[in-house]
């Protein structure tokens, strides 16, 4: 074989590794057995997902309940403002940053909330939802708050996660969810305070 086509061999036979790679890695995410409970109905798998990232602080959350919530590929996208080059990461923000998506493999998204559930309690709550459902896919846009301990009287946080579902046929998986907080300039409209169709 000539150098000429060796090179787009060998570029294709690592191309196709990659592709063989990052799918059996998305196969993972699927191979925890589900609590029947958590995917029984659309109600069931939101509370749980809402459950397993909440409790105190030190707590292990239990991940492979977790991973078996989540479709393969799955992602989790918080939006939040974008601190100017050389800005310190805890410098006030001034409400005029840019915004921009930060998009999460499952496993990313597991070990970066990991470290920050070590230092201190989150407990996460839905509020209020609204969906929108066709065939085997919803769209919820659920309403949140949240307390880093269960009985603060007033949640540190407050926003909207938009979570797509699917279901196969025998259970339903979360597919993506996609969240902003609640700023100052951005308050939660008054009709995702409340449940409706």
């Amino acid at each position: 074989m000539t150098r000429q086509a060796l090179f787009p061999a060998l570029t294709f036979c690592l191309l196709t590794f990659g592709l063989l790679l990052g799918h059996a890695r998305a196969q993972d995410s699927s191979k925890s057995s589900p609590r029947p409970d958590d995917v029984k109905s659309m109600d069931a798998i939101i509370k749980a997902v809402y459950d397993v990232i909440s409790g105190p602080a030190g707590q292990k959350r239990d991940w492979e309940r977790m991973r078996s919530l989540f479709a393969p590929g799955a992602r989790l996208i918080p939006t939040s403002a974008v601190r100017p080059p050389g800005s310190a990461p805890d410098a006030p923000l001034t409400g005029s940053e840019a915004y921009q998506p930060h998009v999460f493999d499952l496993e990313a998204f597991i070990e970066r909330v990991d470290k920050n559930t070590q230092a201190q309690g989150f407990f996460e709550r839905e509020t209020a939802r609204r969906v929108e459902l066709y065939g085997h896919i919803a769209h919820v846009w659920s309403t949140y708050e949240a307390r880093h301990k269960a009985d603060d009287a007033k949640p540190f946080i407050r926003g909207i996660n938009s979570i797509q579902l699917v279901n196969d046929g025998a259970r339903w998986w979360v597919v993506t969810i996609f969240w902003e907080a609640e700023t100052p300039k951005t308050p939660l409209p008054k009709q995702y305070l409340k449940s409706g169709e």
